[in-house]
């Protein structure tokens, strides 16, 4: 019998694949069978190794790097994972630091994602996008307005995105993740006191790992997740429960 979670058969394109939370969907992808793309616009040649897969070089300071990617071959699952962040006080934010996020984080979603359903529709099959999103999809956090504003449109892409396309055969969701152990949380965690209030607010008690987002990408890209479209699920080990 083949479980509801097996990617056999599947290819996966995952972006922003070549550290962190995006090689760990990709490892997660691979182990559950799928063939994965890594895609970033820095070497993926770790992920490769990990995965016995592919890469290839995306740039999403070009939001539409992906629109030629789709029509040369079948891709089932899209993972919208590469994103970049920008800090000053919102007194201080210039117009250079606002653009080059919303790009990367939210135009080039909505157009990779546009370019994989056209080629899904053209071959009229199923198929899967998992979003990357983030706890300020729905917090505001400070000094990170255009990160904030990205994330938050990022949510609601992907819930109308579900509502055009989940009658087509297309299911579209997002994952939300808390505080991860990453490169990009090194020195938070390394502060003790800012990394113990933080931890006091997860009902978890620990930091998430990487491998833990992989794991709810897989669900979300599997035939157990059939009929979910349009959600945005927390992994934040309780974070927004609080």
């Amino acid at each position: 019998m083949t479980s509801p979670f097996s990617l056999r058969g599947k290819t996966a394109l995952v972006t922003g694949a070549n550290t962190g939370i995006g090689q760990a969907i990709a490892v997660s992808l691979a182990k559950a069978g799928a063939h994965v793309i890594a895609a970033g616009r820095s070497s993926c040649a770790e992920t490769v190794e990990m995965t016995k897969g592919e890469e290839i070089h995306l740039d999403f300071a070009d939001p539409m790097a992906a629109r030629d990617v789709f029509s040369g071959r079948p891709i089932d699952i899209l993972v919208n994972n590469a994103g970049i962040i920008r800090r000053a006080d919102s007194t201080d934010f210039t117009e250079a630091d606002w653009d080059d996020v919303i790009d990367v984080n939210l135009k080039a979603v909505f157009f990779t994602c546009q370019s994989f359903a056209k080629a899904a529709f053209v071959r009229s099959a199923s198929a899967k996008i998992v979003n990357i999103a983030s706890l300020l999809s729905f917090q505001g956090g400070i000094r990170v307005p255009s990160y904030t504003a990205s994330k938050h449109g990022v949510a609601g892409i992907t819930k109308l995105l579900a509502n055009e396309w989940a009658a087509k055969g297309i299911n579209v969701n997002a994952i939300a993740p808390g505080y991860i152990e990453t490169n990009n949380t090194e020195a938070l965690r390394a502060d003790a006191g800012r990394s113990a209030e933080i931890l006091s607010r997860i009902p978890a008690g620990r930091w998430g790992r990487a491998e833990d987002i992989g794991d709810a990408a897989v669900f979300l890209a599997s035939s157990a997740a059939n009929y979910i479209h349009g959600t945005i699920l927390n992994v934040d080990g309780g974070w927004l429960a609080r």
